[in-house]
């Protein structure tokens, strides 16, 4: 695979979700943030203009919330994973990095976020 320096970003994607491993954090929604970066050969669609020749970042945004909103996932790690999967799941993606942030970490310390950042590469080798 040639090298790509092309990417679609999604920032500040922020839904509620119920997530977390202590038992306050399994009754209640809370909210996160989700940076994507996504690693795509976007040639095609700059000379065409032609939407099936990229990412419909919009669908993204869409079945990211989706995940998320229907998770029973305890850990950052495990949705994190879960949504790269969706990302990955889209043609012409290559790679992808996601930041998933809680954006309330139930810490006793002073903490605005807490997060996990991944990157996972698409299997296939063609389109």
């Amino acid at each position: 695979m040639a090298s790509v320096t092309d990417h679609i970003l999604i920032n500040e994607l922020r839904v509620v979700s119920v997530i977390g491993v202590l038992d306050h954090e399994r009754l209640s929604a809370q909210p996160l943030q989700i940076d994507v970066d996504i690693h795509v050969d976007l040639q095609n669609a700059g000379s065409s203009d032609d939407l099936t020749q990229t990412v419909h970042y919009g669908e993204v945004c869409m079945q990211l919330a989706e995940v998320a909103r229907s998770t029973s996932d305890q850990l950052l790690e495990r949705l994190a994973q879960r949504m790269a999967d969706v990302v990955l799941s889209f043609p012409h993606v290559l790679a992808v990095d996601l930041t998933l942030t809680k954006l309330r970490p139930p810490v006793p310390e002073d903490v605005q976020s807490s997060a996990v950042r991944i990157h996972r590469v698409a299997l296939r080798t063609s389109e």
